[in-house]
């Protein structure tokens, strides 16, 4: 887990905005977590998991039915927490338009964490539980050195692992389950 120096306070978004450009700052809790930007194997996981949802589920190609924004590395501002996930998704019907806006208080219905060895203790230990606090309905995490992908499911305020998917596997999962995608995608094969 990635922390900045220890402050002898809490930290504020103005300790992310003085942050170089190399780094994400995210606050959880009151304490600054400043992570370097990804490594090839998290980048390409995260950009061909973009690639493969976007289309079908914003614009409805391929067959999709559309109706979702994914964004990459969106800022969230929610319960006194500032997150960067790396992708998130909102249905059109919560959030008809995205505002242009530098952060998000609005709850996204779908967040995916792809892991990396310099942020797995924060995704796993500390991010996970403030999303479901949040009440983030749907969460993924990808980890591209094992090759896989878990996909949970909020049921009353805990995370419910619904499945998870190795290797090449082809798969559907919610909220996305209209769609079967090949998981070896990711790992840039």
């Amino acid at each position: 887990m990635r922390s900045a120096a220890k402050l002898n306070r809490p930290a504020t978004y103005d300790d992310i905005l003085k942050l170089p450009d190399n780094v994400v700052g995210e606050i959880v809790d009151g304490e600054l977590f400043v992570s370097p930007r990804p490594s090839a194997k998290h980048a390409i996981a995260t950009s061909r998991l973009l690639s493969e949802i976007d289309g079908p589920f914003h614009s409805g190609k391929g067959g999709g039915p559309g109706g979702w924004w994914i964004i990459m590395e969106p800022e969230l501002h929610v319960n006194a927490q500032v997150l960067v996930p790396d992708l998130a998704g909102w249905k059109k019907e919560r959030m008809p338009k995205v505002p242009d806006v530098p952060y998000f208080d609005l709850v996204p219905d779908w967040v995916c964490e792809v892991l990396s060895p310099s942020n797995l203790q924060l995704d796993r230990v500390k991010k996970v539980p403030k999303y479901a606090e949040c009440s983030v309905k749907h969460l993924w995490l990808v980890d591209p050195i094992a090759r896989t992908l878990e996909v949970l499911r909020l049921e009353k305020q805990k995370w419910l692992l619904i499945q998870t998917f190795a290797g090449a596997d082809k798969f559907r999962a919610e909220p996305f389950e209209v769609i079967e995608f090949d998981l070896s995608s990711l790992w840039g094969e």
